[in-house]
């Protein structure tokens, strides 16, 4: 019944002011705005729609990965721009709250309205 749909993905914040200045100036992302409606123009023609909700909780799930082809450095440029680099317990991170050896190398941020983010090891895929 979908397999054909242009579906697309989105998810909550508390202040769409304030996230659209962290996604364009911190994350580099190209935003469009309709009121306080935000989409976020991803690579490869994928976009997010990103609502007001004054009520807003994070979810306890990341949201949106960013796959990339160098986690350090990745989290190095992210660190430079203010991020701060989240901690769980139990997971095997370093000190700079990157995962290694348990999947994908991973770290996982914030945005400003707490929705959890990650850098991703890009895995290409064979052929």
């Amino acid at each position: 019944m979908f397999g054909d749909t242009l579906a697309f993905s989105g998810f909550a914040v508390d202040d769409p002011g304030r996230a659209r200045e962290f996604y364009t100036g911190v994350l580099g992302l190209r935003v469009s705005q309709d009121g306080d409606l935000l989409m976020l123009h991803l690579a490869g023609g994928r976009d997010i729609v990103v609502y007001p909700k004054p009520d807003h909780v994070p979810a306890t799930f990341t949201v949106l990965n960013f796959p990339v082809p160098d986690v350090d450095r990745a989290v190095d440029e992210l660190t430079a721009r203010g991020v701060r680099f989240e901690r769980y317990p139990g997971l095997p991170q370093d000190e700079r709250g990157i995962m290694r050896g348990n999947g994908p190398t991973i770290a996982w941020f914030t945005d400003p309205a707490g929705n959890i983010f990650s850098v991703i090891e890009r895995v290409d895929e064979p052929g």
